[in-house]
Parts: C-alpha cells; sequence; structure tokens
C-alpha cells in the first residue's frame, strides 16, 4: 500500500467516526426534545405573563386561538417514550378542551373569568411541562 491509499484510508476511517459519534449526538439530543411543548411554551407565556406581571390580559385574547390550535394539535402528535403514558395523554387532551373552551370566551369573557381561566390553562401546562422534565427511569442528568 502507498502512503497515499493509506492516508485515504485512515481519512475514511475518521470521517466514517465522526459521521456515526453526529448521529448518536444527534439521537440523543432528539431524546431530549418535545417541540409542541416548546411551540405552547412560547405562546401560553406571551398570554399568561403579561397577565402576571401587570394585569394584561390583551395578549392571552390575542392568542387564544393560536393556544388552542396548538394544543389540538399537540394532542394529536405521538407522545416520546419518556412521556408516552395515559396520564399525559389524558392531561393533553384537558389541555386542548380546556383552551378550546378559553378560545371560544376570549372575545367576551369578563377580565376575572377570563384570568381564572387562563390561570387554570398555565397551571395545566406546567403539570404536563413536569413530566416532561421529571427524571425517568434512571435518567439523573434531565
Amino acid at each position: 500500500m502507498t502512503m497515499r491509499t493509506i492516508a485515504i484510508l485512515a481519512a475514511t476511517v475518521v470521517l466514517a467516526a465522526a459521521c456515526q459519534q453526529k448521529k448518536t449526538v444527534d439521537e440523543a439530543a432528539a431524546s431530549y426534545e418535545w417541540p409542541e411543548l416548546d411551540a405552547f411554551h412560547m405562546v401560553i407565556a406571551e398570554s399568561f405573563h403579561p397577565y402576571a406581571d401587570s394585569g394584561n390580559l390583551e395578549p392571552a385574547r390575542k392568542y387564544a386561538a393560536e393556544m388552542a390550535s396548538l394544543a389540538e394539535e399537540w394532542a394529536g402528535q405521538p407522545l416520546p417514550e419518556k412521556v408516552d403514558t395515559e396520564d399525559t395523554r389524558a392531561l393533553l387532551n384537558d389541555l386542548a378542551r380546556e383552551t378550546a373552551a378559553f378560545s371560544a370566551i376570549a372575545d367576551t369573557a369578563p377580565d376575572d373569568s377570563l384570568a381564572a381561566s387562563l390561570t387554570s390553562l398555565h397551571d395545566l401546562f406546567h403539570k404536563i411541562q413536569e413530566t416532561w422534565y421529571a427524571p425517568s427511569h434512571g435518567d439523573a442528568a434531565h
């Protein structure tokens, strides 16, 4: 074998190893992602925090339909293995139902009723979020 052939073989082995390592890293990262949780989190945060910080319910009224749409879509998606339980599915179905009800009243409900409903949605979201961030089956790192 020539030096050039050895160098090409060595480069091929290094490249193959790097590709396999990237695949392993990507697979590990995917096991810590739940895009539907992240998408809903962004909208509930934009809706709830202005109310919690200053009593402003306008963002909640503005994003009500989007929240309902995201919750319905989320409830229909397969669950990541880490949270694939009947309890998590039930929480997601509750979230979809409650956000639909919230959206239906968002434009007409008095502030106190809307605030109570928004707070309930926020609390329910956090229950779902806690299932995701809770350690699972010996996984103390997450």
